[in-house]
């Protein structure tokens, strides 16, 4: 019979430890769609050329929910304040629960917690910036790429906390390596996808010939980032009999994958004139990010499908 083990989750004593294992992965579940939509709505944003909707910071025309002002831009802009805010206080309540209680939690759950809040508040200083410094691409970009990392942390520690995963073999480690690889390249493709929109470089290429240089980076690191992500969806089928978790993981990148070059060339077909084309191609290069940040995690563990945390509790 196989044993119940798992390289991520400090053994639980208690059905009270099992609860908290599990209500802080359902926390984090959470907090992945929200950042999610922390990605979608600052897409919108832009879009809708709605950066400086707001002129002032943390408020907004000086109080915390404009009246008179609001409009759709002013909405979107206000609204992603929000969700960050909720986003933040979140990360905050995570952090210290981690920290208080570490003695039941692996080491490295704390460490994430807390470097998700140091994150936040990163995020949080950036997107001042973004309106003190009126959009300056660097800054922006910037934005753009904390958010993701939050994405791609939470996501990986969302998947590290399953509880007691059934030991299926180890992993190969080229697929471990391909994993990171395919991580790594997706989130270097987003940067350069956020580069190029911060500078509005595809807009004004399209319309005058300028910026071109931008867009042809983006477009011509699509095709190897796209063959590296296909790469590690494929070869998770490829991996031993019983990690079916990974093999999920792998087929939705490759959907991603997909879906996300069906949604770049439509994008461009379009001239960028339909905001919900534009923005769905950001929100789905966030969930590949979360999908293969994901696969790495478990990847790292070694590990197949999981049980229950009460199974966990009563061994």
């Amino acid at each position: 019979m196989a044993t119940r083990t798992s390289s991520f989750v400090a053994p639980t004593s208690t059905i009270a430890d099992a609860v908290l294992v599990r209500r802080l992965s359902l926390l984090l579940s959470h907090l992945v769609v929200a950042l999610v939509a922390l990605v979608a709505i600052g897409g919108a944003t832009r879009v809708m050329e709605a950066g400086l909707a707001c002129p002032d910071w943390p408020l907004c025309y000086g109080v915390l929910l404009p009246g008179r002002e609001m409009n759709l831009q002013v909405f979107l802009e206000w609204f992603h304040r929000l969700d960050a805010f909720v986003v933040g206080v979140a990360l905050l309540v995570l952090a210290g629960v981690a920290v208080w209680k570490r003695s039941v939690l692996p080491v490295w759950f704390s460490l994430a917690a807390v470097a998700a809040l140091l994150l936040v508040a990163g995020q949080g200083a950036l997107g001042a910036l973004t309106v003190t410094q009126l959009l300056a691409a660097p800054m922006v970009t910037a934005h753009l790429g904390t958010a993701l990392l939050l994405v791609a942390l939470l996501s990986a520690a969302q998947q590290g906390l399953q509880p007691a995963p059934v030991a299926a073999g180890p992993l190969p480690i080229w697929w471990r390596g391909l994993a990171v690889v395919a991580l790594v390249v997706a989130f270097g493709q987003c940067l350069l996808g956020g580069a190029m929109a911060s500078q509005w470089a595809a807009d004004r290429c399209l319309a005058a010939g300028e910026g071109c240089r931008w867009l042809a980076l983006h477009r011509g690191f699509a095709t190897p980032a796209a063959l590296v992500v296909a790469a590690a969806a494929l070869g998770s089928f490829l991996v031993p009999r019983g990690h079916h978790l990974v093999r999920g993981f792998g087929l939705s990148a490759l959907l991603l994958v997909a879906c996300q070059i069906v949604l770049g060339v439509a994008t461009l077909r379009l001239q960028l004139q339909v905001p919900l084309v534009t923005v769905g191609h950001q929100i789905v290069a966030a969930l590949l990010v979360a999908v293969l940040a994901a696969a790495a995690a478990v990847s790292e563990s070694g590990v197949a499908d999981s049980c229950s945390p009460q199974e966990v509790a009563h061994g």
